[in-house]
């Protein structure tokens, strides 16, 4: 009885392995910008790729649906969002709320390592030239700042919201705002960390993504 259970079991865990490949697959492609914004996603091809049937990639899809990043259109099927400077502004909003209480919560439980951690991916940031590297340090700082705060779910949140930004509108960012102004933000946000002035950090974190909210709206009005 047990074995027959053993291998119920099995049958049933096996479409949800499928079906997560599958999404963090798709998930990499469409945030790395190598399925394009309207792209038809094909059910029946995506199957045949992976060996499965066409169960786990429905289920797939409906977790990219979840995260904002593929919809369904009657009678046409799945296709990814198109994400549009209402959609990146918004997230930025979003981006505000849940970063600004990250760091409140995380300055007053910042530990020397955690100081000398941000230091050092600053200095990269500083030497570096390639925009890439530079919106990949620039997450990390973030990251860095915001996870003595010791909440995962609030940490998951404001990864989740990042990423709906796409990695290919990250870059463009980047490449706009330049190196200078945001190395000089960082460097001023992380002194009132080292400072342990929670207040001021808050302050000038708020600033630093509101000044990226007008540069995103300047970015899009350039392309009209």
């Amino acid at each position: 009885m047990s074995a027959q259970k053993s291998q119920v079991n099995k049958k049933i865990k096996r479409p949800g392995k499928s079906s997560n490949r599958i999404y963090q697959q798709l998930r990499d492609s469409i945030l790395l910008s190598q399925l394009p914004a309207n792209q038809s996603i094909k059910q029946d091809r995506i199957a045949e790729q992976f060996g499965v049937s066409k169960i786990p990639v429905r289920e797939a899809l409906r977790l990219l649906e979840a995260d904002g990043l593929v919809e369904f259109i009657p009678r046409r099927g799945a296709f990814v969002v198109e994400l549009t400077e209402s959609d990146i502004l918004e997230n930025l909003e979003i981006r505000i709320a849940l970063e600004s209480h990250a760091l409140r919560l995380a300055i007053p439980n910042m530990t020397d390592s955690d100081i000398r951690e941000a230091e050092k991916i600053l200095v990269e940031y500083q030497q570096v030239s390639n925009v890439e590297r530079w919106s990949e340090l620039n997450s990390q700082f973030h990251h860095c700042i915001y996870a003595p705060c010791g909440i995962s779910k609030l940490m998951q949140m404001i990864q989740s919201n990042k990423e709906r930004t796409n990695f290919f509108m990250r870059l463009k960012i980047s490449q706009v705002s330049g190196l200078e102004r945001p190395h000089f933000e960082h460097l001023a946000i992380l002194e009132a960390c080292k400072n342990g002035n929670t207040q001021l950090g808050v302050k000038l974190l708020r600033k630093h993504i509101e000044y990226t909210k007008k540069e995103v709206t300047a970015y899009f009005r350039r392309q009209i």
